[in-house]
Formats: structure tokens, C-alpha cells, sequence
């Protein structure tokens, strides 16, 4: 029986690439809310060599995440990657009023701290043991940038670091990559122009914006075998537009 590996948020961006990634070694599970992407990424991403299916559930309601971890699992399966991916900014625009700055911290709290600690905590006894590995991807924003998404995000850097203290005498790793800018996928939306890439592209003194393969490859580093000494760690991947922080 292959490898089995989950990627929330798997449809589109940095989560397809990821899933891309990992399905040369790994059956591969996608999930997330919807249905028709996650389908079409599925089939395009499924191969001779590569099984890549499609799991719908609102990763925010815990009986969507019982029902996805119940068929993620049936047959006794054992879990050997999870990658939480599932999030965004869902309230990009700052305010000042403050019932608005409260729905906006909440909305950025659900949406990217819930995905992450009920599916993995969902999933967390189907784990491999020894040889689990959980990689959470973050942001740069965590460090700097977009207060309650920013601060969303760092929310999961210590919520990682207990669970992989808790979990290495398991040998299951726990890591976080934090991406900084990175171009070309739904997270910017009506924002991304020639101009806009120019400038966030500036910032990393390598000189260009990241690419989903870029995070993908980092990703696929910590998933796989080669990487069971390395957990509880804080990995930046931004062509060095912030430096010296993890």
C-alpha cells in the first residue's frame, strides 16, 4: 500500500504544487471546500504512477473535519504526511470601527488557525509512528505585514513547537514554512499587477519573487525521509526579504 499523504487547501497555489510534490511517493489527499476545484486539481495532478484524490469538508466545522478524517482513514489507514495549507486573508483591508476590527481578527482567526489544530488534531491517531511528519505553512506575515492575518498566522508558530515536543518521542516531526512573497496565485487576487510583482519582487536581494515550486520543494524536503532530525523549527523561504528570524 502506498504512502499516504494530506494537503489541506490542496486545489490551487502553493497547496497544488505541494500536492504535485509529494505524489511521486505518496497516494495524496486533497481537502477543502470546494468541490469542483479540488476535483479538476485531482484529475489533472492523478497519473499512471500517481493517485491524487478529493475530499470536501469545511475544515472550520469540527463534524465536516470528523467526517473527512473518518474517510480519510477507513480501512485502518496510517497517515504518513500532513501538510495544513488551507487559509488566506479573509479581511484584507484594515479598520478603524471597532465591531468591523473585531469580525476582522475573528474571521482570520477561524480561517487560518481552526483549518490547522482540528484536522491535525482529527488525524493525529492515524499518524505514522515512527516517521509521521507535519509540515504548516505560515506566512512571512507572521513576522510583519497585515495585522490580524499576520497575527493569525503567528498564532500557529508556537501552537507547532508544543505539538512537536509533545510528538518527538514518537518520531513524528512537527515544521512550519513561513513563505514570503510569492506570485502567481489566488492569495493577491485583484491586487497582483505588473507593478505590484515588480515591488514585492524587489524586496528579497535575490532579486525575484518565490514560486510555488520554490515552497513545494521545501515542503518535500521536510516530508520525506531525510528530514526526522529536524522539528519544532520556524523555516522562512523568502530570498532573504526578511532575514534571521524562525
Amino acid at each position: 500500500m502506498p504512502k499516504l499523504a494530506v494537503v489541506s487547501g490542496g486545489g490551487t497555489g502553493i497547496g497544488r504544487a505541494i500536492a504535485e510534490e509529494l505524489a511521486a511517493e505518496h497516494e495524496v489527499v486533497l481537502l477543502g471546500r470546494r468541490a469542483e476545484v479540488l476535483r479538476r486539481t485531482a484529475e489533472e495532478l492523478s497519473g499512471e504512477h500517481r493517485l491524487v484524490r478529493a475530499v470536501v469538508a469545511d475544515l472550520c466545522e469540527p463534524d465536516e473535519v470528523r467526517r473527512a478524517a473518518d474517510e480519510i482513514t477507513a480501512g485502518d489507514r496510517t497517515v504518513d504526511v500532513l501538510v495544513n495549507n488551507a487559509g488566506g486573508n479573509f479581511a484584507p483591508q484594515p479598520a478603524e470601527d471597532l465591531s468591523t476590527l473585531r469580525e476582522q481578527y475573528l474571521r482570520n482567526l477561524g480561517g487560518n488557525v481552526l483549518p490547522v489544530v482540528l484536522l491535525t488534531q482529527a488525524l493525529l491517531p492515524a499518524l505514522r509512528r515512527p516517521g509521521g511528519r507535519i509540515v504548516t505553512v505560515t506566512s512571512i506575515a507572521a513576522f510583519r505585514g497585515n495585522a490580524s492575518y499576520g497575527a493569525a498566522k503567528a498564532a500557529l508558530h508556537p501552537w507547532s513547537t508544543e505539538l512537536a515536543a509533545r510528538l518527538a518521542g514518537a518520531g513524528i516531526t512537527v515544521n512550519v514554512v513561513a513563505p514570503g512573497y510569492v506570485g502567481g496565485t489566488e492569495f493577491y487576487r485583484d491586487r497582483m499587477t505588473p507593478e505590484f510583482h515588480r515591488q514585492r519582487s524587489a524586496q528579497a536581494p535575490v532579486g525575484r519573487g518565490g514560486t510555488v515550486a520554490d515552497v513545494a520543494g521545501l515542503v518535500g524536503y521536510l516530508a520525506g525521509a531525510t528530514a526526522g532530525f529536524v522539528t519544532g523549527q520556524i523555516i522562512q523561504i523568502n530570498g532573504g526579504a526578511l532575514m534571521g528570524r524562525g
